[in-house]
């Protein structure tokens, strides 16, 4: 472990302020730093999340508009070909069955709502279905609408910016070296492209990663420095939750310290992107929750794809406790 003084820390946290970009022996620090220096590190991060976002949190809401079903092989993953978990699995929602969790997310005071259907590729016939819905919701709401339909031809990412989709995501997930472990059916590469493309159609990029699927400190401090590379508008950081019937099951490498040590990181690398904390929050950081928001601006609000997420009013009740406000959307 690495021992900073607080004063170290602050410093540190002041030059990315002014302009530093930290390197990656400063982003290794961070992740291997002392839990004794747990609170030392996040005062700082603060710094940077407040600097450039106040004391705002965002809010998230996920629609899964078609279940299982995936021919992808990704080992974290209820829906994946390979998995056995007994998940609820069905072909695309209705068209009004998408607008109504868009008035839902409202209802949970989200100002993103985020269509995300299983998948390698969606049809063109598929894209215009996400696209109907789209259209109506925007016309109706001041939702920021995102998607996650896997990867993308060209002339499907025009279609969904012509319809108003503000951020599509297609999450990294773990580091290059560590790709062959997680997954065979694509490759990095593969996402690095699909995300090339969304920005050219002008959509905003929304990427990010699961910790905890067996990579190294240096490898989790790539997957943060390629975010930047990439220039992801928003990160949602993701810690495993090992769903039984995965080819990840019963793995568990995380602590609740290690998890704010890793969202302090993606923040001192990071500093002026939005970054969620995502799938596997609760069951990861339990009861040290609300201290992910000094460095995340963001969160989920309910479940998520095929696994349970913490009740709306703790949410709420979590944020207003820290003395935070949330971003809403008005109807």
């Amino acid at each position: 472990m690495i021992t900073q003084t607080i004063h170290e820390w602050t410093l540190l946290a002041n030059r990315v302020i002014d302009g530093h970009q930290v390197t990656a022996n400063e982003a290794v620090a961070i992740v291997r730093s002392s839990d004794d220096q747990l609170l030392a590190l996040l005062q700082a991060t603060f710094m940077i999340r407040s600097h450039y976002f106040g004391r705002k949190v965002k809010l998230n809401m996920i629609i899964n508009a078609k279940s299982g079903l995936c021919p992808e092989d990704c080992g974290y993953c209820s829906q994946s070909i390979v998995s056995e978990a007994p998940i609820e699995k069905y072909a695309w929602l209705t068209k009004e069955k998408i607008i109504e969790g868009a008035h839902e997310s409202i209802r949970r005071k989200a100002g993103t709502y985020c269509i995300v259907a299983s998948g390698r590729r969606p049809t063109d016939r598929e894209i215009e279905h996400v696209a109907d819905a789209v259209r109506e919701i925007r016309e109706t709401t001041d939702l920021k609408i995102c998607c996650c339909l896997g990867f993308l031809k060209e002339h499907q990412a025009q279609k969904l910016a012509e319809a108003g989709v503000h951020r599509y995501n297609h999450n990294l997930n773990t580091s290059k070296g560590n790709y062959g472990n997680i997954t065979t059916t694509h490759t990095f590469e593969d996402r690095i492209d699909t995300i090339e493309q969304v920005k050219c159609s002008g959509i905003s990029p929304c990427s990010g990663v699961i910790f905890g699927m067996g990579e190294s400190d240096e490898e989790a401090v790539e997957m943060a420095f390629a975010l930047r590379q990439v220039d992801a508008d928003s990160i949602p950081c993701n810690f495993l939750n090992a769903i039984d019937g995965t080819p990840l099951e019963g793995r568990s490498e995380l602590t609740p310290a290690k998890c704010l040590k890793l969202l302090a990181m993606m923040r001192f690398v990071n500093p002026t992107k939005e970054i969620r904390v995502a799938g596997g929050r609760e069951v990861n950081l339990r009861s040290l929750q609300a201290m992910a928001l000094y460095a995340a601006n963001s969160i989920f609000v309910g479940d998520y794809l095929t696994t349970a997420g913490q009740e709306q009013h703790w949410d709420w009740q979590m944020i207003e406790d820290l003395g935070f406000e949330i971003e809403e959307c008005a109807l």
